[in-house]
């Protein structure tokens, strides 16, 4: 596989001769570095049999790093350019009969499209859409196993974060919903061209069942109202969407969480909890009718 990865010099060839240079817009910051990817690959810890997603493969350098090892790779590419090109440079290194490249944006690309069915989530992921491109795949997907994703730090931390923790919120609770993530590492600036200002993180997960039988639009919607506003109580936070403090009293009683605690110091389990008591109390019609999609909220 060594041979097979690119370095500095052929990214910027390969850059070159496409007329590409990275924009902020799409978030492209290139790993240039084969110690990198083959750190991400084994971190990852993909199997033979493993059929890989990667979002935003960019010029290659992980996507040649994965082919490696998976018998499979689906490439989703939103840069027409880069999606065009990715093939030969995969065919000049590896099989590319193993390859898979969708044009398409990760954000609204449906699981039936991707045959054969994806096991794991291996991605380099912009900041601006880590959180909600995560979310949507594991809702998408139930086929996936587990994955790792490369993020800046910060969102990083905020994806493993547990309760209690100063950076615990959103991102963290839908997460964990889906799956059981840890920290698997942090990345220097200087493995990117373009180099960026922060250091990224590598964030490893396990899928799992849900931790409850309730309708997880509901669940997100009550995360979504408790970090709302992170200072209040329960009982205030949830006012407006129970319908009222007292009502969202009620529920949070029903459910066996106290009304003075605050969004942050809650598992998962005791959201899901709060869902369920709201639904069995004949609010789940109304909680649930929003169109929005919870599952691609990021803050």
């Amino acid at each position: 596989m060594a041979d097979a990865l690119l370095g500095p010099a052929e990214i910027r060839e390969l850059a070159a001769r496409l007329g590409v240079a990275p924009t902020k817009k799409l978030g492209q910051n290139f790993v240039h570095d084969p110690n990198t990817v083959r750190r991400i690959v084994a971190a990852a810890g993909l199997t033979g049999d493993d059929v890989v997603l990667e979002v935003g493969p960019g010029l290659g350098s992980l996507t040649l790093g994965l082919l490696g090892v998976a018998a499979h790779v689906h490439a989703v590419e939103l840069d027409p350019t880069l999606a065009a090109a990715l093939p030969a440079t995969v065919a000049e290194r590896a099989d590319a009969a193993k390859l898979t490249v969708h044009h398409a944006d990760a954000l609204r690309i449906k699981g039936s499209v991707l045959t054969p069915a994806p096991t794991m989530l291996v991605a380099n992921l912009p900041y601006n859409v880590a959180v909600p491109v995560v979310l949507h795949l594991l809702a998408e997907l139930p086929t996936l196993r587990g994955g790792l994703v490369m993020v800046q730090k910060e969102v990083a931390d905020r994806l493993v974060a547990g309760p209690g923790s100063k950076v615990y919120g959103v991102p963290s609770v839908k997460l964990a919903w889906y799956a059981a993530a840890r920290a698997a590492g942090r990345v220097p600036p200087a493995v990117f061209w373009p180099v960026p200002n922060v250091d990224s993180g590598l964030v490893a997960f396990a899928c799992r069942e849900a931790p409850a039988e309730v309708d997880r639009r509901v669940v997100f919607q009550v995360v979504d109202a408790a970090f709302a506003q992170r200072r209040k109580t329960l009982r205030a936070a949830l006012a407006g969407w129970a319908g009222g403090a007292d009502l969202a009293e009620k529920v949070l009683v029903a459910a066996g969480v106290s009304p003075q605690a605050r969004g942050e110091s809650l598992t998962v389990e005791q959201f899901a909890a709060i869902a369920a008591a709201a639904i069995a109390a004949g609010y789940g019609g109304k909680l649930s009718a929003s169109g929005r999609r919870h599952e691609e909220v990021d803050s």
